[in-house]
């Protein structure tokens, strides 16, 4: 039979790629006709899983290794040295779903321990990633592994799945998940900023690390398990970074609570010369944490106000308010006053108003940590931190998916100027001038 081939030149592609950056809206249609084949051909593929299931011909292919090995049946005449030995029940995969067929048993000639022989294709029909990425697809949407047989009960059955079979490949499929966030690569990429914020699974926290590049999107950058309160489980994480391309020596902004082991650590790894940015929120709760409720609304009130202004007026605005705190609440004063010259970081670069909100606390990376705590909310028992590690692995991949770019990107410009020139946009002499007097 002559098949017809299709022959495309280098000129043809090239005006095809031509047509397609003019012609944005034939892209999309070419992307949905080939979504739409894919589903076609997966659909195929269900129904003739189903066909072998029920006509048993999964043994069809498995039958013919049977044959190579063993040769065909004759009546009255002794067999090889692998032999015939019955068949038994088994599942393959097909086209992301497990179908069950009929496995043939093949044995060495004289049995005994040791005398089964595998059959090397039903090893190979066996595995199939597509299964495993499309039960951590739907445990990621809330379905526990416990419910799992209920709320899919067509692909439960096409698996035979068990709550233990789930737990396994939910394992495997996690596990790849991580491994491919622990592996990415950043040399090519341009990142401004970089995020970092610790979150609690049980009694297990995982630091991670997400970062903006110079168009606005935003990157998942890695994590690691241990608290941000320990610098050497911080610094760890931000020299694997290092180690996958993100460049040590490129001046960037840095936005995080009032961690000190997360100020020490990206010292240690990436220069003191780096801009780094104390989150305003964490700054305000953690003051008023220490006053009674009648003065916390108006303290942090008063802290939102100054934090609006520009660098010197926020900032003499803010002294007088320490001086008010150290005669009636000492504790309070001394959290205000720890680190908060870097709560006007982003106010002395004189960045748009829509890009300073997002630099100016850990809104981004807790929104995206929000995320991951709702794609792993069903999950009752955090064994170990390597589970909750795995489980955070996966879920802020899912997360990914969803992230859009940050309010005011078009406004990096600004920011990326400021850190190639290498200085703040404040006078220098005023910066060293707040800082003795916050000190003092």
């Amino acid at each position: 039979m002559r098949r017809a081939y299709q022959i495309v030149s280098r000129e043809g592609s090239a005006a095809l790629r031509q047509f397609l950056a003019k012609e944005g809206a034939a892209l999309l249609l070419m992307v949905a006709l080939i979504e739409q084949g894919q589903l076609a051909v997966e659909e195929l593929v269900g129904q003739l899983g189903k066909g072998c299931r029920r006509h048993r011909g999964g043994a069809v292919a498995l039958g013919r290794v049977r044959l190579r090995r063993t040769g065909p049946p004759h009546p009255g005449r002794p067999g090889g040295a692998i032999r015939r030995h019955g068949e038994q029940g088994g599942i393959v995969a097909l086209g992301g779903q497990k179908v069950r067929v009929s496995k043939p048993r093949l044995r060495r000639k004289g049995g005994g321990r040791g005398a089964e022989v595998a059959v090397p294709a039903y090893a190979a029909m066996q595995s199939d990633e597509r299964l495993r990425e499309r039960m951590l697809s739907i445990v990621m949407r809330g379905v526990s592994t416990r419910n799992y047989q209920e709320v899919v009960p067509e692909l439960a059955e096409r698996c035979g799945v068990s709550r233990s079979a789930v737990s396994r490949q939910l394992q495997e499929a996690s596990a790849e998940a991580l491994q491919a966030l622990c592996e990415r690569r950043f040399d090519d990429l341009e990142l401004l900023v970089i995020y970092l914020d610790g979150k609690h699974f049980g009694g297990h926290q995982v630091v991670s690390a997400i970062g903006v590049d110079s168009s606005g999107k935003k990157h998942v950058l890695g994590l690691t398990e241990g608290a941000t309160e320990n610098a050497v489980v911080v610094k760890e994480l931000l020299e694997d970074l290092v180690a996958r391309g993100v460049k040590s020596e490129r001046k960037r902004l840095f936005v995080i609570d009032g961690s000190k082991a997360l100020r020490k650590a990206i010292d240690d790894v990436f220069g003191k010369h780096n801009l780094v940015q104390r989150c305003q929120a964490h700054k305000r709760r953690n003051v008023i944490s220490y006053l009674p409720k009648a003065m916390q609304g108006e303290v942090g009130a008063e802290l939102r106000a100054a934090w609006k202004l520009g660098p010197k007026e926020g900032m003499a605005r803010l002294r007088t308010q320490l001086e008010w705190l150290e005669r009636t609440h000492p504790k309070a004063a001394a959290s205000l006053r720890e680190g908060l010259e870097e709560t006007f970081t982003i106010a002395r670069l004189g960045v748009s108003p829509m890009l300073r909100k997002c630099l100016t606390t850990t809104n981004i990376i807790e929104s995206s940590l929000s995320g991951v705590e709702g794609r792993t909310g069903r999950v009752t028992r955090w064994r170990s931190g390597e589970m909750a590690l795995r489980w955070a692995g996966a879920a802020a991949l899912e997360t990914e998916r969803n992230f859009r770019k940050i309010m005011g990107h078009k406004g990096l410009w600004m920011l990326k100027a400021a850190l190639d020139e290498d200085r703040l946009l404040s006078d220098e002499s005023q910066n060293l001038v707040d800082n003795g007097r916050v000190a003092a």
